[in-house]
């Protein structure tokens, strides 16, 4: 069917929203990532040179960009599955039947998703401190030693995860709610029946039922990690000896302390490959088990 014209007339806004706001953008970024753009090219554009792909080259060959997207693989690599077993725990709490007050309690615990990163990241900060914050205190009447999260390079990581999986679960948990109530309670009052425990209804009739909806929440989660950048840039500055450095953290360097702004682009579209080949698998993996 032939699209008429009044039907390019309802989408030209949109159309043009997002070629003014995204396809243009992206487009300039990915030829700024061919050129040598810095603050020397900022101040006079006669300075501006074609370097084809050399930006790209030379991030491969620089140990601080491998040293950011290994960090970025690992926050991803755990937090992404604590992250969606906390939210699937948290959907299967609130949907129980046993489960008093539930708008309440889903409104709690979707509360920290609206809250501000930066001011809940800075009383993470104080909550973990070695001397005086909360956790350390709590460690000592337990008689452990006090623990420096955010000045150790074992546990900084590990710190900020816990941080982004506790931000961040609410989100993935309303969307897991709803794929739970979609499932007709008919299945786990026959499983009740034939004398199926609990943990046995949850593995072959909860989670299969969830698959698709698992998939969706898996390439948000997946996507969004990838691009960790707020949580380091306010808890460790990519410190201690640079074990939280992420990916867009070393963008942001790149672009915004030392003005390299074709290098930054450079990042920008590494990160979007990575992302795009992480998620793929992800489609490649749900389409195998006939989730997509």
């Amino acid at each position: 069917m032939r699209a008429g014209p009044a039907g390019w007339m309802f989408v030209a806004p949109a159309m043009i929203v997002i070629g003014l706001f995204f396809a243009l953008p992206v487009a300039s970024a990915l030829l700024l990532s061919l050129t040598d753009f810095d603050l020397y090219a900022l101040a006079d554009p006669a300075h501006l040179r074609f370097v084809a792909l050399d930006n790209y080259l030379e991030l491969l060959r620089t140990p601080i960009f491998w040293k950011a997207l290994w960090n970025t693989t690992y926050f991803v690599v755990v937090g992404v599955p604590l992250s969606i077993a906390v939210s699937l725990a948290a959907a299967l709490l609130l949907d129980s039947r046993l489960a008093r007050a539930k708008a309440l309690f889903r409104t709690a615990l979707f509360a920290p998703v609206v809250t501000t990163l930066v001011a809940v990241a800075v009383i993470w900060r104080y909550l973990f401190h070695t001397s005086y914050g909360l956790v350390n205190w709590a460690l000592g009447h337990v008689g452990v030693s006090p623990v420096d999260w955010l000045g150790d390079p074992h546990w900084a990581m590990p710190t900020i995860i816990c941080f982004a999986v506790w931000k961040n679960f609410g989100y993935n948990m309303v969307i897991l709610l709803a794929g739970l109530q979609a499932i007709p309670r008919e299945l786990y009052e026959a499983a009740r029946i034939d004398g199926a425990s609990t943990w046995r209804q949850i593995l072959h009739i909860t989670l299969p039922a969830l698959g698709p909806v698992l998939l969706v929440v898996s390439v948000i989660t997946v996507s969004g990690y990838f691009q960790l950048f707020a949580e380091p840039y306010v808890m460790t500055r990519g410190d201690p000896l640079q074990s939280t450095v992420s990916v867009l953290y070393f963008m942001f360097e790149e672009g915004f302390r030392w003005w390299n702004l074709g290098r930054a682009s450079a990042v920008a579209f590494m990160l979007f490959l990575v992302i795009l080949g992480a998620t793929t698998l992800l489609l490649r993996a749900g389409r195998r088990r006939d989730l997509v």
